[in-house]
């Protein structure tokens, strides 16, 4: 299985402190990746480097097995990028950016472009401002999507889209890579839509990857767990196996590896989730005194 995105060991230090650390990720072909994590995280950093926006301090980035950013050019003819909604020629009509963005891909389809636009029913003739936050995300995948690309790299891409557009929204993505020649690496803080199409999960956490992997074999690597707080106070090594713990005044729940379910012996346990695992490891991280 070909990887159309190989990412190995970028490193990136920011005046602000942050930094990026040793981030490798890989995107095979014909496969939906979502890539999570907090705001702030470094998913945006993380494309930037990937697309030659930003250079990493160390590191390097493969794109179709090409080397960035020695075949940069070559490699965006094949590329379509969403990043949030659009923001940019506020008082342009769509068909004046339209015009100026099509320029520069030879592989542009203005039948395909057409399609888009009544299947999101978008019209030319509105100016960019006029459109909701929703719309401009439309208006930014029908730009990404109509010059033949083999891959689509979207950062939240479905923010401020409702429920039932988003929907729409997966099912072109699912649609999108059905042929087994093209892929998509999307952010994203709606797990729902990772539960409807993504193949793979990539999760980055205070700049640093901390999981990756098929997303159901994510999932089933850990459960729930909830009982009395007795229970908790009563069994150390299921303390100290809990990666996340929520307590209230009338019991406990937590996070833990499938493979510690033998610890939570009577206790009532459940497949974790996406959702789950990020808010037990990210807000209720556990740290034992």
């Amino acid at each position: 299985m070909s990887a159309v995105i190989e990412a190995r060991n970028l490193n990136k230090t920011f005046p602000s402190g942050f930094r990026l650390k040793d981030v490798s990720l890989s995107v095979k072909r014909g496969y939906i990746t979502g890539f999570i994590g907090r705001n702030g995280a470094g998913k945006t950093t993380t494309f930037k480097l990937i697309l030659g926006l930003s250079a990493p301090e160390s590191g390097e980035v493969m794109l179709f097995d090409k080397r960035m950013p020695d075949h940069e050019s070559e490699c965006k003819q094949d590329i379509g990028v969403v990043f949030g909604a659009f923001g940019y020629y506020e008082t342009k009509r769509l068909k004046t950016v339209t015009k100026a963005y099509k320029r520069f891909y030879t592989n542009w389809d203005d039948e395909k472009y057409a399609e888009y636009l009544k299947r999101f029913d978008l019209d030319e003739q509105k100016r960019v401002k006029e459109l909701s936050a929703g719309m401009k995300v439309k208006y930014s995948l029908a730009l990404a999507l109509s010059h033949g690309a083999k891959l689509l790299i979207l950062d939240e891409p479905t923010s401020g889209l409702d429920p039932v557009s988003r929907d729409e929204i997966m099912d072109m993505f699912r649609d999108f890579v059905s042929d087994g020649e093209r892929s998509i690496l999307f952010s994203t803080h709606i797990t729902s839509d990772l539960d409807k199409c993504a193949d793979h999960i990539v999760y980055i956490k205070d700049g640093e990857i901390v999981m990756s992997g098929d997303r159901e074999e994510i999932m089933g690597s850990f459960l729930l767990v909830q009982g009395g707080l007795d229970a908790l106070s009563g069994n150390r090594a299921l303390s100290e196996s809990l990666i996340g713990v929520k307590e209230t005044p009338f019991g406990f729940s937590g996070l833990i590896r499938a493979e510690d379910a033998h610890i939570a012996d009577g206790l009532q346990t459940a497949k974790a989730d996406i959702e789950s695992i990020m808010i037990y490891t990210e807000k209720y991280e556990h740290h034992e005194s």
